[in-house]
């Protein structure tokens, strides 16, 4: 999949005040490969799951196209999406709300596929339930199947949320903050699924989060975009950014993630110059980091293009001043 200038504004408004454009997502240019797995971490309210919607055609782009085994996503509808866009699925991040309480998980799981195989009869269709059950690991199935959302633990409903996903065989799936609600002891058996799932069926995957942890491990052989409200600050292989940092929001980011050792914890702040996030609504045409990057000049107020290196793209102004603080950076941040 590739994603080409992608922009999205909603608009905003209320009984108060008037109606006014907000500025979601800002060029956002992507290429998800075939079996692939990439990380896109940022903040809070960042615009990964608007992201997210967009790449599974929930969303249309104000701006931009998609392209899918070439079918351009300008020809996407809000109520009816091209056929190959049935091979993108989505993951929320409340398996709870994403179930229907009152439909058991034997419905939830054949409704969908019936719907997508009109011609296959119950028997066929109960064998590929199966096979699923067994695919995410909850055997015997029919322990499960007869229950409803409300009796299986929160770890269960997400790997019946993957096996609704997979159940139409997609070439990618978009994964939105999948454990952030699951018990930490649970997190890691649901991550090795997904690249066990990515391992045997060739599955790609969007792994949506503000974990970097989870990011690190989920995507250690993949890629890793770093996002910023509405933008891609640095995108490249997870083990080059993660090991020669160059954005400073990247920096930060690492910086911020605890050190379980005391002995290996540094003292040193965190290289921001505010601590406060901007709303994507103050966003100017420039940085849109810059009013909490130390390194920020005059320049960074006018917009900003990638630059290229060692494969990784960087949307940073004053990348020299940032690989100079990076031939100092403290251990702990190589992979």
């Amino acid at each position: 999949m590739t994603l080409e200038h992608i922009n999205m504004r909603f608009q905003k408004g209320g009984f108060f005040s008037k109606d006014r454009s907000v500025h979601v997502l800002k060029d956002i240019d992507l290429t998800i490969g075939e079996g692939e797995i990439l990380a896109l971490v940022g903040e809070s309210g960042c615009g990964k799951t608007t992201l997210g919607k967009i790449i599974t055609g929930l969303y249309v782009p104000t701006e931009g196209q998609i392209a899918l085994q070439g079918e351009s996503g300008e020809t996407i509808k809000r109520k009816k999406r091209p056929l190959s866009f049935l091979q993108v699925q989505f993951i929320q991040q409340d398996s709870y709300a994403a179930l229907n309480p009152v439909r058991t998980i034997y419905q939830s799981l054949y409704a969908p596929i019936r719907m997508h195989n009109p011609k296959w009869s119950k028997k066929q269709i109960d064998t590929k339930i199966d096979e699923l059950m067994t695919l995410i690991g909850l055997q015997p199935a029919a322990q499960f199947l007869s229950k409803y959302p409300h009796q299986l633990s929160g770890g269960q409903r997400q790997r019946i949320l993957m096996a609704r996903a997979i159940s139409l065989d997609p070439k990618l799936i978009v994964a939105d903050e999948p454990v952030s609600m699951i018990d930490v002891s649970l997190r890691l058996s649901l991550l090795n699924l997904m690249s066990e799932l990515n391992e045997r069926l060739g599955i790609a995957f969007v792994y949506i989060t503000h974990d970097l942890s989870t990011a690190r491990y989920i995507a250690r052989r993949g890629r890793l975009a770093v996002m910023y409200l509405g933008e891609i600050m640095e995108e490249g292989a997870m083990d080059v950014v993660l090991s020669h940092p160059r954005h400073p929001y990247t920096r930060a980011l690492l910086k911020a993630v605890p050190v379980p050792d005391p002995d290996a914890r540094s003292d040193e702040k965190l290289p921001l110059k505010s601590m406060e996030l901007s709303g994507i609504e103050d966003r100017g045409e420039g940085c849109p980091f810059a009013p909490r990057c130390p390194y920020m000049t005059e320049q960074c107020e006018r917009p900003v293009d990638y630059v290229v290196t060692e494969g990784v793209r960087i949307k940073c102004r004053n990348l020299e001043e940032v690989e100079r603080l990076n031939a100092a950076r403290p251990e702990g941040t190589d992979e």
